[in-house]
């Protein structure tokens, strides 16, 4: 695979290169990432080929969104694709603290959830003037489900629906303002029922369909039968099949843990870097645009774009199916679906 392939959805003409950079580090997330670092990390993506940029105003409470419009500012409109996301309201709040949400030195934002009408409009009016970008290309919905929400999902579903964000999304494809309206989530579900409801382009799937689950393949498929376009983000599930023994931001269960034994023995057979399959592996099924990484620095944009580039023969595709680790009918790279 190479970096620079470029897959188009069929829709909306929306151009992805094969890998993308996510920008929550950016964000000081986990630590403090010095602006130079992220510049680093920007500029070893930019010069590997990649040319899609997702961020986001929850990722370090607006210094993602900040730091990346900086970046761009150098490069001409039309030779890059960015994403970023509506959902949370950032207000200011000088009590946000030091480390909050995951973010370490968070800027002195509150991130306030609306999914209405009024809400989106606000969140992407804030998001262009962060940017510097009057039409970002994709516009998520950021962080909706049951999962995510608990017993206020219905509430929060409701503000979409009667509340009017979706129909603020549309409105916002209709005149020009992005090119493509769609989901940034954990959870598949609720991707699949805001396809029942909306007419929604592209969306971001972190953490679901990866080497390490494809519960959602299905729900892939579908997709790719309704040109719907899918980001796929998470691909190392929280770090598991990068090295820690995290999975979905915890302390993975022992059955994940015997499962990525098993990927690391089939790996180890032929000569496989697990990091390479997992970065690889989403990207056969027709449904996948993209897969987006996240990158701290230049060294590690390097080392992602490697594996990702990785030769990976045949038969260990092959070895994967034969162990189980596969589910049954998934595609794999070089075999189409």
């Amino acid at each position: 695979m190479k970096v620079t392939h470029q897959h188009t959805h069929a829709r909306t003409g929306v151009s992805l290169t094969g890998m993308g950079l996510g920008c929550a580090q950016m964000g000081n997330l986990y630590r403090v990432t010095p602006y130079e670092e992220s510049a680093g990390a920007f500029k070893a993506a930019w010069d590997s080929g990649i040319r899609y940029f997702d961020t986001a105003p929850y990722y370090g409470f607006t210094r993602s969104e900040r730091r990346l419009g900086t970046m761009l500012t150098d490069f001409a409109r039309e030779d890059y694709v960015v994403s970023t996301k509506v959902g949370r309201v950032m207000t200011p709040d000088p009590t946000v603290g030091a480390e909050e949400e995951g973010y370490v030195e968070p800027l002195p934002f509150r991130p306030v959830y609306d999914y209405t009408y009024d809400g989106v409009m606000r969140s992407f009016e804030a998001s262009q003037q962060r940017l510097g970008i009057l039409a970002p290309d994709i516009l998520y919905i950021h962080d909706i489900g049951s999962v995510t929400h608990g017993d206020k999902h219905a509430h929060y579903w409701s503000q979409l629906t009667d509340g009017g964000g979706f129909r603020a999304l549309a409105k916002l494809r209709e005149e020009g303002a992005t090119k493509a309206i769609g989901l940034g989530v954990n959870e598949w579900e609720i991707i699949r029922d805001a396809m029942e409801v909306a007419e929604i382009d592209i969306c971001m799937l972190a953490g679901r369909y990866t080497l390490l689950e494809q519960q959602s393949l299905a729900f892939m498929d579908r997709c790719a039968e309704k040109g719907v376009g899918i980001v796929i983000a998470g691909a190392f599930n929280s770090g598991i099949l990068a090295g820690n023994r995290k999975f979905n931001y915890a302390d993975a269960p022992p059955e994940m843990l015997a499962r990525v034994d098993a990927l690391h023995e089939a790996c180890a057979a032929e000569g496989v870097t697990l990091q390479a399959a997992a970065l690889q592996f989403p990207l056969a099924h027709p449904a996948a645009l993209t897969i987006v990484s996240g990158a701290r620095n230049r060294d590690q944009l390097t080392a992602n774009t490697a594996w990702f580039e990785e030769e990976i023969p045949a038969s260990f595709w092959s070895a994967l199916k034969q162990r189980g680790l596969i589910a049954e009918g998934a595609p794999v790279p070089g075999q189409g679906a």
